[in-house]
């Protein structure tokens, strides 16, 4: 059973954009399904996050509900993008700096071995707010 305090490291440790946690918590064979993007094992964690989000926006994972037993967690989760700066191209397409994207949803964590070999994420909703204040809803970003 992964324990919360286990849970909240790994979260700990991915806001501060440490990408030696998917070392420590992912499964070699780990499979992300988000929304439309697919990615499979450490090394594609690591590429979507480090070469492709990262660099354009700060993220911050906050768990508001954890559910664990044996082989399972699930997550009610809220999640913030901000822009760092101007780019034309990013997974969210051309944004601003101080553009901002949330995300809310359920986030399921199959568990083998003390680690996560899949993980699955299911949205309620994802925003983004425009720097003027303006917020349109994106339905599925991916």
């Amino acid at each position: 059973m992964m324990e919360r305090a286990r849970f909240d490291d790994y979260i700990a440790r991915f806001n501060a954009r440490d990408a030696t946690a998917f070392d420590d918590y992912l499964c070699a064979d780990m499979e992300m399904l988000n929304g439309a993007l697919r990615f499979t094992g450490v090394e594609g964690m690591k590429h979507h996050y480090v070469d492709l989000i990262w660099p354009h926006f700060r993220e911050e994972l906050n768990a508001e509900r954890f559910v664990s037993n044996d082989t399972h967690v699930a997550v009610r989760m809220r999640t913030e993008f901000k822009a760092l700066h101007d780019a034309a191209d990013t997974l969210f397409g051309p944004v601003v700096k101080g553009e901002r994207f949330t995300y809310r949803g359920l986030i399921m964590y199959d568990v083998r071995d003390g680690k996560f070999s899949t993980i699955t994420v299911a949205y309620n909703s994802f925003t983004n707010t425009k720097p003027d204040g303006q917020v349109v809803e994106m339905g599925l970003p991916h």
